[in-house]
């Protein structure tokens, strides 16, 4: 260019090219969210980055495997885009967001991905995605929500709620897509033992904006900027006040006070590195372990007429597997084996979270 200055395009160009992040391919190219910048957009990657350790501690917590997550790629999309790029079916998981910033937000994982995850919070190797299993799936996006919803809330400095998840399979036609357009955060998942696979993440625009563009503080009322009562100083002292001022009295001009406005600390909490998945500080705990036989009740006059010799029957059948419990919590079944002179116990079924949840209910 002759004038040594860049175009509009360029800079856009060089903005995409910059920050690791990628923020298009083919299907955007040149597609910008309305009202939204890309200076806005790589400052809403970088915020996301800061939440990956966190969501993966948080998964790995629930599924007992370890588990990685890659680097986001965050893309503007609409419907259209997104039904030509993805998967025929997905399992969706809805938790939007109705405190500190307000908008769509929802999860999408490809099959496979959602019955790994599900059947390693169940326990079982083979799994259907029934209703228990979409249950599970609900609990495992609250648990990636929350280190999002953290991670935003810092960041707007106000308390970030979330929606209880709602999980369903859908055809990529049937998901219910934010209708003027999105931003999709990609990431790429590897859980230890399975394929890796991509997890994807829809924001609205509503929600996005709500986090990058800048919040306009309203002026205290009655105070004006320094510079308007600098400019009203100079006016006065040019203008009206040129007039002679009566014999015997005389005004002297002060400098206007520099007004400013009144900066408060941060009173939002700030996560503290590390406090999310720091299991192993417990290792060392010792928990009580008991072996359960079985159990029955008794009146009152048949306990205290008990002597030696008394059998009590027990509501477990022969050859039934005893519980195991952790805390008086059950977590596992059984059968009873000798090892030396010494009663033990092989672990033949452990219980699923689903389980351990409905007995608390």
């Amino acid at each position: 260019m002759s004038d040594g200055s860049l175009s509009q395009d360029e800079i856009d160009a060089l903005l995409q090219g910059g920050g690791g992040f990628d923020f298009g391919g083919e299907e955007s190219a040149g597609q910008t969210p309305v009202g939204l910048s890309q200076e806005q957009q790589m400052a809403f990657a970088s915020k996301l980055s800061g939440a990956v350790s966190s969501q993966a501690s948080n998964l790995s917590g629930i599924i007992g495997k370890s588990v990685n997550i890659g680097k986001p790629e965050v893309e503007f999309m609409t419907r259209d885009g997104f039904v030509g790029t993805a998967p025929e079916q997905l399992v969706v998981t809805s938790i939007g967001f109705s405190e500190g910033i307000v908008g769509e937000h929802m999860y999408l994982m490809p099959v496979n991905l959602a019955t790994a995850i599900a059947g390693l919070m169940m326990g079982q190797e083979q799994i259907d995605l029934d209703e228990a299993a979409l249950s599970a799936l609900s609990e495992a996006g609250n648990t990636l929500a929350g280190a999002i919803a953290t991670t935003l809330g810092d960041a707007v400095r106000k308390t970030v709620m979330t929606t209880p998840g709602e999980t369903e399979i859908l055809s990529r036609d049937d998901i219910s897509l934010p209708g003027d357009g999105f931003l999709r955060v990609s990431y790429p998942v590897t859980i230890e033992g399975e394929k890796p696979s991509q997890l994807m993440e829809v924001f609205s625009i509503s929600a996005v904006s709500d986090v990058v563009k800048p919040q306009q503080a309203s002026p205290s009322p009655g105070v004006q900027p320094s510079s308007q009562m600098g400019a009203m100083g100079q006016g006065m002292m040019g203008g009206g006040m040129q007039q002679q001022m009566p014999q015997g009295m005389s005004m002297s001009y002060q400098q206007p006070p520099n007004v400013q406005s009144v900066q408060f600390p941060n009173l939002y909490p700030q996560a503290a590195a590390g406090d999310q998945g720091n299991i192993g500080l417990l290792m060392d705990v010792y928990m009580e372990m008991t072996v359960e036989l079985g159990r029955t009740k008794r009146l009152i006059r048949e306990i205290l007429g008990m002597g030696e010799g008394t059998i009590i029957e027990l509501d477990k059948l022969a050859g039934e597997p005893v519980d195991i419990l952790v805390n008086h919590k059950l977590i596992a079944k059984g059968e009873v084996v000798v090892i030396d002179e010494n009663f033990g116990v092989r672990v033949t079924e452990i219980v699923s979270p689903m389980e351990r949840m409905s007995d608390l209910t």
